[in-house]
Formats: structure tokens, sequence, C-alpha cells
């Protein structure tokens, strides 16, 4: 990210965070939000190559999400259900539960470039339905990294006083 955020970002001039994880997630990505000052506003520039998805299927208790489809085609999961899209596609991902879940995966020769925007919650709770995991994390600084994150799984939960004095 610049020191000076401005109003202006060239998506072509960014430097892009390469990421992979096993065989199945792959993407270059761009955050554009803090790169242009903005504090409650997250958005970032994506690019997946072919056969791959940027992230597990989930959702947002906090969070709303909208994705702008630059180039390429994809499935995007959503739910219990799934739409091809394409480049001129916008899509939502509004809060909720696992209903409202969602998972972008490229299904084209093309790269699949997107970009992703969303509200910024100081405290957000996701679910990943497949894996019956949850992330909660808690952003006190908005332009900073989480200042608490934990990853657990539901099935796994502890008695409110549980290692507490006195039990």
């Amino acid at each position: 990210m610049r020191k000076n955020p401005g109003p202006v970002a060239r998506i072509a001039d960014l430097e892009r965070e390469p990421f992979s994880q096993g065989t199945s997630y792959e993407s270059q990505d761009t955050p554009l939000g803090e790169r242009l000052g903005l504090t409650a506003i997250g958005a970032t520039y994506i690019e997946v190559p072919p056969g791959k998805s940027s992230c597990p299927f989930h959702n947002h208790h906090m969070e709303d999400e909208m994705f702008v489809i630059l180039g390429g085609q994809a499935e995007y999961r959503f739910g219990d259900r799934s739409f091809e899209v394409k480049a001129g596609d916008v899509l939502g991902a509004p809060r909720g539960g696992p209903e409202t879940a969602h998972k972008l995966t490229n299904t084209g020769e093309a790269v699949l470039r997107y970009i992703a925007v969303s509200s910024k919650a100081d405290v957000e709770l996701c679910e990943y339905p497949d894996s019956g995991k949850f992330l909660v994390s808690d952003r006190r600084d908005p332009t900073g990294p989480a200042s608490f994150r934990h990853i657990g799984r539901a099935d796994s939960s502890l008695d409110y006083w549980d290692g507490e004095d006195g039990s």
C-alpha cells in the first residue's frame, strides 16, 4: 500500500499479492479500500486462475459483500443455488446465515477478474458451512489487521465458566 492513499487507483499499476492453498485455492489480490483511504468500505481487486477459487464457501454475519465481475466467467455458489456469471455481472452476498454463504470458482479458460466490495464491521463472525468452522475477528483500528481473531468449530464449545475461578 502507498504511504499516502489517494482518491484514484489504476488497477493495471497495482502490485498484486499472490496466494495459494492446496489444489483448489489460488489468487492474486490487491487491497483497494485502504489504498483509496476508505475506512468503512472494504474493496479488493482479485484475479483467479482457471479452475480455482480465492476462498472457501462462507457467509458473513455482520458484513455485506458485492462482487463486480470484470473479466472471465465463474460459478457463483450462493446458499443452495449456483449461477453462471461473467464479465459485466454484479453479485450480492448479504449478511446472514448459511443461506447467504457464497463462493466464486473460475469455470473458464481465462483469468477471472473481479472487485469485491464490502461493508466493514468492527466485529465479524463468518461461518464455513462445508467444513463446520467459524471465524470471529475484531478490528479496532479500521485500517489495521484484526486485533482478535479465532477460528473454531461449534461442536467443540466450552462451558461459560470453564477455566474461571470457582469452576
